[in-house]
């Protein structure tokens, strides 16, 4: 077994101090396992380069932490806005309220700000709008990716006809009371309680907060939030031949969910030490805080971050199989996207950044993604066109037309039952703020974004389940 000892390390530039000590405890288990001396000093350099995903990896954790530590900065961060924004492009802007725009004008003004763009679904948030992507460097903005990490849609399609929601409509509304639950406590019990790798993953121990959320993951998974999350049976009209399908019209499920309160606690704790670090930043966009991530709760967020991205997408995995099986089906293709997310990507000058997209969906060149309407409207399947001035970026809905409050206000039952009537859809549940009337039209929003997306195919719903009003439940 070949031993490394501290002189070795030090020979290749580690520095003094308890690092070197971690380094070797992990050294003497990795030459354990029998690697060789090159093996296990490059497992060591892998961490020291970037320390950031090994802060779940049970072995590696304490010497992640202390790379961290010794290399963030302790500089003072440039809490000063820029006088005026950063030049960015919005598509449809006859479509977006000026408080939207205003909201991505300071975004723009950000120090840490390198690029944005704004989407024609676009409508105020808090700190980042709605529809607003907005690049960074080095930083992560826990509000600009938002409350709901990872909220998501997913598309699965299976080789019947959706004549069947017509001739067996009673099994297909109970395969949806039955298998999905809604609201802000819900959770399975029992013998429901669902089961998923991500139940397994390492990093639910890489922090305090996340050891005890981990509860809150396995009583959630395979549930829905309330407001506009959706699962929804429909057609589905495929344009052109792809998934081995031809083109025709299938019968689909559709969800809208994100990670659940799992999201929720890591937004609002991150928010929070990011708004501390940063107590000078004006009053206009406190809510876009930030961590770089050279510190440790940057690291921290980021890799919190990623696995309520993979807990979301779980919990679309569980929904759709327990309802799809309900009724005896099997999907022939599945299409899926995150928004309210970051990620780390390259501008076409090569400069690595974090783009935050706050409503927005991922539309790289060739990516597949969702554009759902509301709860009475067409949803678009989409191939992205890679459009570097949008970063790569489209809308992720038809955006709110109307505040919620403004909605409550403004539309009758008598309305919204009419609506959904003239377009063939039975409603389970659903709040009257989130009524058709108070989205954009989702095509005028599609139409606005020709340049970003191509349109592969349409989902009309026909049977939506939703969160039950306040009063219902």
């Amino acid at each position: 077994m070949d031993i490394i000892t501290g002189k070795i390390l030090k020979l290749n530039n580690w520095p003094d101090g308890k690092i070197i000590g971690l380094a070797k405890i992990i050294s003497e288990q990795l030459s354990a396992q029998g690697l060789s001396r090159e093996a296990v000093l490059s497992q060591l350099e892998a961490v020291r380069q970037d320390p950031g995903p090994f802060l779940a990896d049970p072995l590696m954790a304490d010497l992640a932490r202390e790379c961290i530590r010794l290399t963030q900065k302790d500089e003072p961060s440039p809490d000063i806005l820029h006088e005026a924004p950063i030049p960015y492009p919005i598509w449809g802007r006859d479509q977006i309220d000026d408080g939207a725009v205003a909201q991505m004008d300071n975004a723009m003004r950000l120090p840490i700000t390198v690029a944005g763009a704004l989407m024609p679904d676009a409508h105020v948030g808090y700190g980042l709008p709605i529809g607003g992507v907005l690049a960074t460097d080095n930083t992560v903005i826990p509000y600009a990716v938002g409350v709901d990490i990872a909220c998501r849609m997913r598309l699965s399609l299976y080789e019947v006809s959706p004549h069947l929601l017509g001739q067996k409509k009673g099994m297909f509304e109970e395969s949806l009371w039955n298998e999905t639950a809604f609201g802000m406590g819900a959770k399975w019990t029992g013998s429901k309680k669902a089961q998923h790798a991500v139940l397994d993953d390492d990093a639910w121990y890489a922090t305090p907060q996340l050891k005890i959320l981990k509860d809150t993951a396995m009583n959630q998974l395979g549930t829905s939030g309330t407001g506009n999350h959706f699962v929804e049976w429909g057609s589905f009209h495929l344009t052109d031949p792809m998934f081995g399908l031809e083109p025709g019209i299938y019968l689909a499920l559709l969800s809208h969910s994100g990670s659940r309160g799992v999201g929720a606690k890591i937004a609002d704790r991150y928010s929070k030490l990011a708004r501390e670090k940063h107590p000078d930043l004006d009053a206009s966009v406190k809510y876009l805080a930030w961590l770089s991530l050279d510190s440790e709760e940057g690291q921290e967020y980021w890799l919190s971050m990623e696995l309520a991205g993979r807990f979301a997408s779980a919990n679309h995995y569980i929904i759709h199989q327990r309802v799809a099986a309900s009724v005896g089906l099997k999907e022939a293709a599945v299409v899926e996207n995150h928004h309210n997310f970051a990620w780390k990507e390259k501008l076409p000058d090569g400069r690595t950044v974090i783009v935050h997209r706050k409503g927005a969906t991922p539309a790289g060149e060739g990516v597949l993604g969702i554009i759902p309407g509301s709860m009475g409207d067409a949803g678009y399947l989409v191939r992205g066109k890679g459009v570097a001035s949008a970063l790569q970026s489209a809308s992720h809905g038809a955006g709110r037309l109307m505040s919620r409050r403004t909605a409550l206000n403004s539309i009758s039952k008598a309305d919204r039952k009419e609506y959904l009537k003239k377009n063939d859809v039975t409603l389970l549940g659903g709040g009257m703020d989130e009524s058709p009337q108070a989205y954009k039209p989702i095509e005028n929003v599609i139409n606005a974004q020709t340049e970003l997306v191509d349109v592969l195919g349409k989902f009309t719903p026909r049977i939506v389940r939703m969160a039950d009003e306040p009063g219902d439940i």
